[in-house]
């Protein structure tokens, strides 16, 4: 295959990025799209140029390193899939292709296709954890889980963190990524005490990095490579009311 690719190129945060054009001939169509950046990387290495930064790790789906904006879609064409699982049998010969990092301002760009997602972190480190000891697996096991309860809260903690959902939603809201790890814990037994206390915290910490509210079009799922469900969002607003009206009370009453 015979590729042009138009890619994001931008020294640091401080400098103004814009678009490379580049031309790679020879491209299997068996190849990954990393593998294909990888094969540009070594081009340009050649011709003493500067490679192209992009993050990557375990290149199999589960690390949500690879953020990509490929055609203007977060992860690229193909649904429930990450950019690393794309493959170029997926583009024609001849296409031109257009490679950008994740766009939204609480995603700043390092350098090149590379964002700093850290406000991810600090979303994860207001809420994101259980503070009763559970022992191990084996007294884990002993607390009897409704299989609904438990297959809601896999789904939830499939979300693998990548971003993709901020990318996508015109208002940059992370409320997809911020529900589905609520989700997780607030619907297992361990994580029932810090409830209310987890989705103010990671609501909090939301609005505080600086993301946009959510205004329901979806988006958001329809790039996640893991298909987290608008339901999480609905199920965390409700768990967000909740809270609020018992904090109000409370409060009242002291």
């Amino acid at each position: 295959m015979k590729l042009t690719l138009k890619v994001w190129r931008q020294k640091n945060a401080q400098t103004k990025g814009r678009l490379e054009t580049y031309v790679l001939d020879s491209v299997s169509k068996d190849s990954s799209f990393l593998e294909m950046l990888d094969i540009l990387n070594e081009q340009l290495i050649a011709d003493g140029e500067v490679p192209i930064a992009f993050d990557h790790d375990c290149r199999e789906g589960i690390c949500g390193a690879c953020s990509l904006t490929i055609n203007g879609i977060p992860h690229g064409p193909d649904r429930a899939t990450t950019a690393c699982q794309l493959h170029m049998r997926r583009f024609k010969d001849g296409e031109t292709i257009t490679i950008e990092p994740w766009r939204a301002k609480p995603f700043p760009v390092i350098k090149d296709l590379v964002t700093d997602r850290s406000a991810f972190d600090d979303i994860m480190q207001a809420g994101g954890f259980i503070t009763a000891r559970t022992g191990s697996a084996i007294d884990a096991n002993e607390i009897a889980i409704p299989k609904d309860d438990s297959d809601y809260a896999m789904d939830a903690a499939a979300c693998i963190g990548c971003g993709a959902c901020v990318a996508a939603c015109k208002n940059a809201s992370a409320m997809l990524f911020t529900s589905a790890k609520v989700a997780h814990l607030n619907s297992l037994p361990q994580g029932k005490p810090e409830k209310d206390r987890r989705v103010l915290a990671m609501v909090g910490a939301m609005d505080e990095a600086g993301f946009g509210s959510c205004t329901n079009y979806g988006e958001c799922s329809a790039v996640c490579p893991k298909e987290i469900s608008l339901d999480m969002i609905a199920q965390m607003n409700r768990d967000y009311l909740t809270a609020k009206v018992k904090t109000f009370f409370s409060q009242k009453s002291a």
